[in-house]
């Protein structure tokens, strides 16, 4: 797992983070994230462009000339496009650019852009912000004092509303929530600031818990265990011992009644036959 030296607002070393080998150190995919970029920037457009074809342009009820004799060529309306002012012929009308994308290809192409970002050393872990109210100075002096220049994409969490404000106002800084990062505007951007709360990782396989859901559940078997009673001078009555021990005395007491029953039935033999 690849680590990167933390920084705090002095630029100042504040110890090692681990960066996920899931979205930090993979092979980029260069074809996968072109055609990611591009279907985004094609879900953009608009596609409110419209023309009128002949059909809807105003006027052209009547046929200009006779169909014969004029020499000219035979035209059964001015509204054609041939006309000034006439209908388009084969002219845009409203529709949607978006492409359908998998979601696979869009989670490699994001991977591929922070790989390719960290591969470059271009990837700053702050360890906080820690601004008690709003200061776009305070914040080009952080910048400064991290080493960062050009375009800087700053991703912010729901708790860094302050420095939301503090950069909002640099024209050379872009802010994003960790859930809408994506490969576009990451390769838009020179420089992804992150803090170490908002660190992305890659989620767990389908089908296997994370290894935070692993810890939970073995902290929770250790509670059990310790609370369960400790029984001394004996074991704890079991209720399955207990049905059997009842069965096997019903048995016992249905071969006993069904022996006497048979002795009863037997003739008896006399001793002695005269």
């Amino acid at each position: 797992m690849p680590q990167i030296t933390m920084k705090n607002l002095a630029g100042a070393d504040a110890g090692k983070v681990d960066l996920d080998d899931a979205m930090f150190a993979v092979q980029p995919n260069v074809p996968v994230m072109h055609q990611v970029v591009t279907a985004q920037l094609a879900a953009r457009r608009a596609g409110t462009q419209s023309t009128k074809t002949r059909s809807e342009v105003r006027g052209g009820g009547a046929k200009p000339y006779r169909q014969k004799g004029t020499g000219n060529a035979r035209q059964g309306s001015i509204r054609s496009p041939q006309f000034t002012g006439g209908g388009v012929a084969l002219g845009p009308k409203p529709r949607s650019y978006a492409q359908k994308t998998p979601k696979k290809m869009i989670a490699l192409a994001l991977r591929s852009a922070l790989s390719d970002r960290a591969a470059d050393g271009k990837i700053v872990v702050v360890d906080e912000w820690g601004w008690d109210r709003p200061s776009t100075k305070q914040a080009k002096a952080a910048l400064t004092k991290l080493g960062v220049d050009g375009k800087v994409l700053v991703v912010v969490g729901r708790d860094d509303a302050t420095a939301a404000l503090s950069f909002r106002n640099l024209p050379e800084v872009q802010l994003i929530a960790p859930a809408e990062l994506n490969a576009y505007d990451i390769l838009c951007n020179e420089w992804i600031i992150f803090t170490q709360s908002v660190l992305p990782e890659a989620p767990a396989p389908k089908g296997k818990p994370s290894a935070s859901a692993v810890a939970d559940v073995a902290e929770d078997a250790e509670e059990s265990a310790s609370d369960e009673p400790v029984i001394e001078n004996g074991a704890a009555d079991d209720p399955a011992t207990d049905d059997a021990e009842v069965s096997t005395a019903s048995t016992d007491d249905v071969e006993a009644a069904d022996a006497a029953t048979d002795d009863a039935d037997e003739p008896a033999i006399e001793e002695d036959e005269k």
